[in-house]
């Protein structure tokens, strides 16, 4: 008979994701073990292998639930006003989607390489897919600049990524109010900057 699923399946497997991604942040995914994980989620070896069987399928579920959900916040925000509104609204919700998020962040910078080649793609498709969304809200707020010249327009949305990047880097305790600050000065500085092209 099949073992049936307890009514706190989802809110024990998301402490797990959440104890695994402090884990893994703090010693790293080759020296974490499942005991670490075990004792960080105050559970037994034996539950944490009810839920994975292995350290490696932890950490693509880890990664494809944090950058899922990640991706699906960014690209939901509407990019088909006005330009300008959408980046604005772009850089904020990337900015609040990280905020509480640190470890899952650090995780996905170390430990992506640590994984499969096919689950690699994967978790590369989401980044690639918000990359993508930021990208075209740059193309529509300065055509002139980046018509022809993908290089040039990758470059910009890199670079647009690397400022939220180092707000995440050196303000990890950022509250909301200082993460729309920041939002807003990002969105300053690029859309004063695409003028300058």
């Amino acid at each position: 008979m099949a073992r049936t699923i307890a009514k706190d399946h989802g809110q024990k497997r998301a402490q797990i994701l959440k104890s695994a991604a402090k884990v893994f942040a703090d010693q790293g995914f080759d020296r974490a073990s499942m005991a670490m994980l075990a004792s960080e989620c105050g559970i037994s070896k034996a539950n944490i292998y009810h839920y994975y069987d292995s350290k490696d399928a932890l950490l693509f579920d880890l990664l494809d639930n944090y950058l899922s959900t990640l991706r699906d916040r960014v690209c939901g925000v509407r990019s088909d006003g006005p330009p300008e509104r959408a980046l604005r609204e772009t850089v904020l919700e990337i900015l609040l989607a990280y905020q509480g998020a640190d470890d899952e962040h650090r995780v996905q910078s170390a430990g992506l390489g640590a994984l499969p080649e096919d689950q690699q793609k994967v978790l590369k498709s989401y980044q690639r897919d918000m990359v993508q969304h930021l990208s075209g809200i740059l193309a529509r707020v300065s055509p002139s600049t980046f018509a022809g010249n993908p290089a040039k327009l990758r470059a910009a949305t890199m670079s647009v990524f690397g400022m939220l990047n180092w707000f995440y880097m050196w303000n990890t305790g950022a509250d909301e109010a200082a993460r729309r600050e920041y939002a807003d000065l990002v969105s300053n500085l690029t859309l004063g900057g695409l003028k300058g092209l």
